[in-house]
């Protein structure tokens, strides 16, 4: 398995939310939905997207932007137009006063907007559920990550469109699997550049390639950094070096982190005990891995589990 289906493993959405919006300018709206995933695929005309951490990015037809949550930001006909619709957890619409505009707004069988003819028309799909990716995924993005048109297959979004307004048995299935597609043919281009994370583009070099898929194939296994060069045929001080040198991190940092994200998705997707999930990640017992699990992320196991998970943050 090569890095990036690994890490794709997470993401299935089940129900997700999608909508096609038609707009006509001036027009702005702030998504405070703190959706853990969201992907914007431009259809016709043009728009900004802005977040609080960099500045604006237009986007044109054939464009697709893939948004981590829980934070906010505006997609908009123009930077300086101020947010009209406000669209909160459980994608609730509302005026900037609060007013309710779902029923308002509504074009059709998952069409909304200001105009059926819209001048503008985006797709967005919405993974609600925090366990319908995996968090691993999202540390290794950035708040938003733009795809221009040319990086991906734009008859994925001519199909999505198709069937977006359809309203047919199993049609959220469909639309599910749809989704998916779009987001994987979407990550594997961010993942293509150079500015993706410096452990996925480690995994072309021959020694610390092999060195990666080791801890991350075996988290169980009682690494060490000795027992990893002689795995790859390394001495350690060669292999800590070029390994700290292209990863960005030691080689036991990076099984750390990887271990604690696994127990964080093992927690969140199965009922088995902690005892079992540490042994499963490389811990010895419960205690061992809660003490790191709370260093780590700041709450327990049991209080992530429970919906107290810990904040994401985009170090890969």
């Amino acid at each position: 398995m090569d890095a990036l289906a690994g890490l794709l493993e997470g993401p299935r959405a089940r129900g997700a939310f999608l909508m096609c919006s038609l707009l006509n300018p001036p027009w702005s709206l702030r998504v405070q939905d703190e959706a853990p995933l969201t992907v914007l695929a431009m259809i016709r005309g043009k728009a900004w997207v802005s977040t609080e951490s960099g500045p604006p990015r237009q986007l044109v037809a054939g464009d697709v932007a893939v948004f981590r949550g829980p934070q906010a930001y505006t997609v908009a006909d123009d930077p300086a137009t101020e947010p009209q619709v406000v669209i909160l957890p459980g994608q609730v619409t509302t005026t900037p006063n609060g007013e309710i505009l779902c029923e308002t707004l509504s074009l059709g069988v998952r069409q909304w907007g200001t105009d059926p003819h819209g001048e503008t028309m985006m797709v967005t799909g919405t993974y609600e559920s925090a366990g319908a990716v995996s968090r691993r995924l999202l540390r290794a993005l950035p708040q938003m990550a733009v795809l221009p048109r040319g990086e991906l297959d734009t008859r994925l979004l001519d199909l999505l469109v198709d069937e977006a307004t359809k309203d047919l048995p199993a049609q959220t299935a469909v639309l599910d699997r749809l989704l998916d597609l779009l987001l994987i043919a979407a990550l594997r281009a961010w993942f293509a550049r150079d500015d993706a994370p410096a452990w996925y583009h480690a995994y072309s070099d021959p020694l610390v390639g092999k060195a990666l898929r080791l801890l991350q194939h075996n988290p169980a296994h009682p690494w060490t950094v000795v027992a990893l060069a002689e795995a790859v045929g390394m001495s350690r001080a060669a292999l800590a070096r070029r390994f700290t040198e292209l990863v960005g991190e030691p080689p036991m940092t990076f099984l750390t982190e990887w271990r604690l994200s696994l127990a964080a998705d093992l927690l969140s997707e199965s009922d088995a005990t902690v005892e079992t999930i540490a042994r499963q990640v490389g811990y010895g017992s419960a205690f061992a891995l809660s003490t790191a699990f709370k260093r780590h992320f700041g709450v327990s196991p049991r209080d992530h589990r429970h919906g107290g998970g810990p904040a994401l943050s985009s170090s890969a």
